[in-house]
C-alpha cells in the first residue's frame, strides 16, 4: 500500500533557499520510503516552470511530484520581510490558495497524509481531507529579537498557533522547551504531541581530524536574523582575534548582509564570507575550521549545531536548554549563561574559545567523540520515526472511512 504525503513549504527543491526547516523538508523529499510517494507544493525560483502544473522532479535519487503555485525570485527570499506584501510565506499561501483544487486532486492516495512547517498553513492543509502532522520548530516570544513580521503581528501569530495545534491530527516539536510549555498551557494539545528533533544527514557531514595549523579558525553558518544576536557574535569575534595575536579567522556561510550590524566592521579583515553552499560545501567549509558560535536568544533545534557536531568540531555559545545533551565540556564545547552585560557576555564567549582552542592544539578534544554526540539525531535514527507517524494516521484514516479513500490518478 503506498503512502501519499504532501508537503507545504514555500520552497523550490531545486534552489538555494537555506534555513533548518528547508534542511528538514529537503530531508523528508531524498529519504522518504519505497512505499511513500511525495507530492511537494511549493515554488519556483528560478521563473522556468508553470504555475500550477506538476512536473517529476528527481531529488537525491528519489522520484517527487513537485507543484509550484507561485514564482518568487531566489533574491526575494533570503532575507526577513519588512511588509505583508514582501512576505513569503503570505504569497506562498495565496497561491496554494488558487490552485487548492490540483493540490487537493494529487494529494489523494491509498492512504495519504500531510505535513506543515508553519502555522498559518493549517487550514489549507485540514481542507484537503487528509490526516495533518505539524512540525514546531521554534519556540519565542512577543518580547524576543526578531527580524520578521511576527514580532508586529505577534497577536495573529499566536492565533495561527492555535488554530494549528487544534486542527493538526499530531503535533512534533523539535525540543523538549516547546512540549513544557504546551503542558503548562495547553494540556489537549500536549496530549497528542510529542518531541522529535530535527535530524542530521551525518553521511553528508562525516568528521575529520583538526587542521593542523596555528589560526583558529570559527564558523557560523545560517541567517544573520536579529535573535542569532550577530552583534555579540562579532564582538566575541573581535576579542577572540586580538587575544590571539591576530592568528584567527572568522568563516561566514550563507547570504545575509553582516554589514547592517555596526559590531561587523572590526571583524570584517579577518572574516571569510562564503556564501550560498549546497550541504557539501557547508561540510567542506566545517571540516576546514576548529570551532562553531552560536549567540541565539532562542532557537528550535539549529540543523547548523548537529551539523558541526557531525563534523567533529565543538561548539562555544550561550546556552540554552536543547544543547545540553549536545554540548559537553571537555568534550564538544562549552556553553555560558547570558549576562546582562553585553561586554561581559562578550568576554566571556571569547574566555571559553580561548579555552577551547588551548583543548584543540593540546589533542584533548576528539572530532569522533564530538560526532558520537549527534548520533541519536541521524537521519537513519529519527526520520522513519515521523514517517511511520504519517503512514500510522493514514491507516487510522483510511479505517475510519471504511477504506473508501480515493486513490490518486
Amino acid at each position: 500500500m503506498t503512502h501519499r504525503l504532501t508537503l507545504l513549504h514555500p520552497i523550490d527543491p531545486r534552489g538555494a533557499k537555506v534555513g533548518g526547516i528547508e534542511t528538514h523538508v529537503r530531508l523528508m523529499l531524498n529519504r522518504h520510503p519505497e512505499d511513500f510517494s511525495v507530492l511537494m507544493v511549493g515554488m519556483d525560483e528560478r521563473g522556468d516552470l508553470e504555475i500550477g502544473k506538476v512536473i517529476k522532479l528527481d531529488v537525491g535519487g528519489r522520484t517527487i511530484d513537485f507543484l509550484p503555485v507561485v514564482h518568487i525570485p531566489d533574491d526575494n527570499i533570503h532575507s526577513a520581510a519588512k511588509k505583508l506584501t514582501q512576505s513569503v510565506t503570505l504569497r506562498f499561501a495565496l497561491g496554494a490558495l488558487r490552485h487548492f483544487l490540483t493540490i487537493r486532486r494529487l494529494s489523494r492516495g491509498e492512504t495519504a497524509s500531510t505535513e506543515i512547517e508553519r502555522f498559518e498553513f493549517a487550514m489549507l492543509a485540514k481542507a484537503l481531507g487528509h490526516p495533518v502532522v505539524q512540525l514546531v520548530h521554534g519556540e519565542g516570544s512577543k518580547g524576543d529579537k526578531m527580524d520578521s513580521l511576527i514580532k508586529r503581528f505577534w497577536w495573529i501569530h499566536r492565533l495561527n498557533e492555535e488554530l494549528a495545534l487544534r486542527l493538526a491530527d499530531r503535533v512534533v516539536a523539535v525540543n523538549p522547551n516547546i512540549i513544557a510549555r504546551y503542558e503548562r498551557e495547553m494540556p489537549k494539545i500536549a496530549a497528542k504531541a510529542e518531541m522529535l528533533t530535527v535530524s542530521v544527514d551525518t553521511e553528508k557531514f562525516p568528521a575529520a581530524p583538526f587542521p593542523a595549523d596555528d589560526v583558529f579558525r570559527v564558523v557560523f553558518a545560517g541567517r544573520l536574523d536579529a535573535f542569532k544576536d550577530p552583534p555579540l557574535m562579532f564582538s566575541t569575534m573581535a576579542r577572540l582575534h586580538a587575544r590571539l595575536g591576530g592568528k584567527f579567522e572568522f568563516h561566514y556561510i550563507g547570504t545575509s548582509d553582516p554589514h547592517r550590524d555596526a559590531e561587523f566592521a572590526a571583524i570584517e579583515p579577518f572574516t571569510v564570507r562564503h556564501g550560498f553552499q549546497t550541504a557539501a560545501g557547508v561540510s567542506e567549509i566545517m571540516r576546514n575550521c576548529h570551532a562553531g558560535v552560536l549567540t541565539s536568544y532562542f532557537e528550535g533545534m539549529p540543523c547548523y549545531l548537529l551539523e558541526l557536531l557531525s563534523s567533529g568540531r565543538p561548539l562555544g555559545g550561550i546556552r540554552l536548554p536543547q544543547y545540553d545533551p549536545l554540548v559537553v565540556p571537555g568534550v564538544s564545547g562549552f556553553l555560558v549563561e547570558r549576562p546582562e552585560d553585553r561586554d561581559a557576555a562578550a568576554d566571556a564567549l571569547a574566555d571559553g574559545f580561548a579555552a577551547l582552542w588551548e583543548q584543540i592544539r593540546a589533542s584533548r578534544l576528539a572530532p569522533d567523540a564530538i560526532r558520537e554526540k549527534v548520533r541519536p539525531y541521524s537521519v537513519a535514527v529519527q526520520m522513519p520515526k515521523l514517517f511511520e507517524r504519517h503512514q500510522g494516521l493514514g491507516r487510522a484514516a483510511r479505517g475510519s472511512h471504511g477504506g473508501s479513500l480515493a486513490i490518486s490518478a
